[in-house]
C-alpha cells in the first residue's frame, strides 16, 4: 500500500498544476471566449469562427485535464482513509494511486509544450540508411512503432508516400499524424535511429548495424500563414502503385512537387522534393503535396529561429537534430537515448509503440531550453 508521503506528494503535484496552469484565469478566459461564440453573426466569418472554436476547445481540454487530476487525487485521499478504517483493500488504494499519478504525469508533460507549433499535428518521414534490405527492414519496423504509438494515443494516421524495398522493408515513408500535440511529443524523434541485432538476412548470423533517419515537422493548417512563391514550383506526374500487377495505377495520379527554396540568411538555394500518392485523384494529391510543402517551409522558419536563439545562448546545451539519437540493441535487450541517457530493457514494448518514457525524458531535458524566448 502507498505511504502517507506518497499521498502527500500526489496532492502537492496536483496543487502545483493548479498554480502553474493558472486554472482560475483559464476558467475565466474559457467563459469569455465561449460567450463570443454565441454572437448572432459568429459564423459569418467562417475562418475566424473556426479559429475561435479551436481556442475554446483548447481551453476546455486544459480545464478537463486538471479536473480529472483533481478528481482522481481526491478519490485517492478518500480511498486511503477508507483503507485505514478497514473498509477497502490495500490493492484498491494502489490502483487509485496509479491512476492519479498517470493523470498527473500526463498533464505535467503536456504543460512542458509551450511553443505554438507544439499543439499541431505532424508529418513524420522515415528514410532507410545505407545497407540495403537490412536498413529497409529497420525503417519498416520504425514505421510500425510510430503507428502503434499513434494508435495508442488516438491519433489519426494517413500515409502520403511509401516506397517499398526490393526484397523487404521500405526505402522511405511519409505519413501524417493528426491529433492534439502530436508534433510536441514526436519532435523528440528527430534524428538517426541505430539498430544492432543478429541479422535474419545474413546466412552467417552475424551481428549487424543498421540506420534510419526520422524527420518530424509540424503539419500546418489554413490558419497558419506560410509564404509560398508559385514561380518556384514545378510539377511532375507519374503512375502510382506497388511493385507491379493490379496495384499499379494506369493513370498518372502520383505527383512530384519540386520547390526551389532560397535560404533567407545565406542565399543558398536548395530543391525541396515532395511526392504524394495518397489518393487515386491527381487533384487531391496536388493539394496534399502543397500542404506538405507548407509544413516543410514552416518548419524551416522554426529551425531558423531556433538557430538564431542558439547563437545567443551559446553556453546552453544544444539539441543536435540530425545526429544519432538512439540505439536499439536487440541482443542485449537495451534501448538507449544518447541525448538524455534514458534507457529501458523492454525492447518489445518500445517496438510496439511504448516510447512515452523517451519522450518524457527528452521534454524534461530540453523543454525549458526550447520554451525560453
Amino acid at each position: 500500500m502507498i505511504t502517507t508521503e506518497q499521498l502527500k506528494e500526489a496532492q502537492d503535484r496536483c496543487e502545483q498544476l493548479y498554480r502553474y496552469l493558472d486554472i482560475p484565469a483559464k476558467q475565466m478566459q474559457y467563459e469569455e471566449e465561449q460567450l463570443r461564440t454565441q454572437a448572432p453573426d459568429f459564423w459569418e466569418d467562417q475562418k475566424r469562427a473556426e479559429e475561435q472554436m479551436k481556442l475554446v476547445k483548447g481551453l476546455e481540454k486544459w480545464l478537463n485535464g486538471y479536473k480529472e487530476v483533481k478528481t482522481l487525487t481526491d478519490e485517492l485521499q478518500l480511498a486511503f482513509e477508507f483503507c485505514k478504517d478497514g473498509l477497502i483493500e490495500e490493492s484498491e488504494v494502489d490502483d487509485d494511486y496509479a491512476k492519479a499519478i498517470a493523470a498527473i504525469e500526463a498533464l505535467e508533460l503536456k504543460n512542458m509544450l509551450r511553443q505554438e507549433e507544439d499543439a499541431m499535428s505532424c508529418v513524420l518521414k522515415i528514410n532507410s540508411g545505407a545497407g540495403g534490405t537490412e536498413s529497409q527492414d529497420w525503417a519498416q519496423m520504425l514505421m510500425r512503432m510510430y503507428m502503434r504509438y499513434a494508435e495508442a494515443n488516438d491519433y489519426k494516421v494517413s500515409i502520403s508516400n511509401l516506397q517499398e524495398g526490393e526484397e523487404a522493408g521500405i526505402k522511405t515513408v511519409t505519413f501524417e499524424i493528426e491529433g492534439d500535440y502530436a508534433y510536441g511529443y514526436l519532435k523528440s524523434e528527430n534524428g538517426v535511429h541505430r539498430l544492432v541485432r543478429v541479422s535474419p538476412y545474413n546466412a552467417q548470423g552475424k551481428r549487424m548495424t543498421s540506420f534510419a533517419s526520422v524527420f518530424v515537422t509540424p503539419l500546418v493548417d489554413d490558419s497558419i500563414e506560410v509564404n509560398v512563391d508559385p514561380s518556384k514550383i514545378s510539377w511532375d506526374l507519374f503512375r502510382s502503385g506497388g511493385a507491379g500487377g493490379q496495384n499499379v495505377n494506369k493513370v498518372e495520379t502520383g505527383v512530384r512537387l519540386r520547390y526551389q527554396y532560397t535560404d533567407p540568411d545565406t542565399g543558398e538555394q536548395e530543391e525541396i522534393l515532395i511526392e504524394n500518392t495518397e489518393s487515386r485523384k491527381q487533384l487531391e494529391n496536388r493539394e496534399n503535396a502543397m500542404r506538405l510543402l507548407r509544413s516543410q517551409l514552416y518548419d524551416r522558419e522554426l529551425q531558423r529561429r531556433k538557430a538564431a536563439q542558439a547563437k545567443i545562448e551559446a553556453g546552453k546545451k544544444k539539441i543536435e537534430w540530425g545526429s544519432q539519437i538512439r540505439s536499439y540493441v536487440f541482443d542485449d535487450r537495451r534501448v538507449k537515448d544518447h541525448r538524455t541517457n534514458y534507457q529501458t530493457s523492454d525492447v518489445n514494448g518500445v517496438m510496439d509503440g511504448k516510447i512515452d518514457g523517451f519522450i518524457k525524458a527528452y521534454l524534461m531535458e530540453f523543454a525549458g531550453q526550447n520554451n525560453e524566448n
